[in-house]
């Protein structure tokens, strides 16, 4: 049977997640009203039982075990190369998709030229709701800076954000996936859309297809905020010495000094134990460019 398109969920140590988001998730595929899909879950070598969890209940789910712990990237890779589906749906194991989220995404992919779509992610901070998914930026004093967009009712964006989206499979194998160069989190989905663009092709943000998304569960979970902000500070200097033009590096090379002495006045030794990182992982970064 052809597999019109696949969900894959990255998953480690999220058995709890698993149990609370799959009914929903295998609902919407049944709400899809085809039997042309499959559900894949990536288990990114979990200690918490979420294999023998999906094993005993869920057995029409298609399972990849890493037998070492690889992170987000490496997860979505494993996910996408083992998918049928021409499009492949990625979606966080704390992502809950609305009934109807799957039409309104899929329709996009009738344009060749697509290559992702994300979308609208619902969140409650501070007990209000909150909207985000689609994403704006610049580059600004030497690194591509990015904010979530003030209407999230648009269909343009910077970038197609990785914990909800889809993908058109053949284009994602060309770029060769998810780079994980950016472990273990941040910028992997920011670098891939941009990477996309540049070959011409379309990412876009469908309004229309919601799911509600608590942020940062696993992450958080594993390394804590701390580290995860070091970490996305490591990934903002490697999106730049990977991706940077000769304008861009000119630029980012003329402020580091600015960055570098404001991180010191302010004591933000995150930023620079996260640069110390990115300088380890540089001759990684050098090689991507070409």
């Amino acid at each position: 049977m052809e597999v019109k398109f696949s969900i894959v969920i990255p998953n480690y140590n999220g058995r709890h997640l698993l149990k609370k988001n799959l009914p929903a998730v295998l609902k919407a595929c049944r709400a899809w009203g085809k039997t042309d899909w499959e559900v894949i879950v990536v288990d990114d070598a979990s200690t918490d039982g979420s294999l023998g969890f999906l094993k005993n209940n869920y057995s029409q789910i298609k399972v990849v075990e890493h037998q070492k712990n690889q992170r987000f990237a490496a997860a979505c890779n494993s996910g996408v190369n083992a998918a049928k589906g021409e499009i492949v749906v990625l979606l966080n194991n704390d992502v809950v998709p609305e009934l109807d989220f799957l039409k309104p995404l899929l329709v996009h992919f009738k344009n060749l030229e697509v290559f992702a779509v994300g979308c609208k992610e619902k969140n409650i901070k501070d007990g209000k709701v909150v909207y985000s998914g689609r994403g704006l930026g610049k580059f600004k004093r030497g690194f591509l800076v990015h904010w979530r967009a003030e209407d999230q009712d648009r269909t343009d964006t910077l970038w197609a954000t990785a914990g909800s989206m889809a993908v058109n499979r053949k284009k994602w194998l060309k770029l060769g996936g998810m780079d994980t160069l950016f472990r273990p989190a941040y910028w992997e989905d920011i670098d891939l859309s941009w990477r996309a663009k540049k070959q011409g092709w379309k990412v876009f943000f469908e309004p229309k297809s919601k799911v509600f998304h608590q942020h940062e569960t696993t992450n958080i979970a594993a390394f804590g905020k701390k580290q995860m902000k070091k970490y996305a500070y490591k990934n903002q200097f490697l999106f730049v010495w990977k991706n940077g033009n000769g304008k861009m590096l000119c630029s980012h090379f003329v402020w580091f000094p600015y960055h570098l002495i404001k991180a010191i006045i302010k004591g933000d030794w995150l930023f620079l134990e996260g640069f110390l990182l990115a300088l380890m992982q540089l001759p990684g970064a050098i090689k991507r460019r070409f």
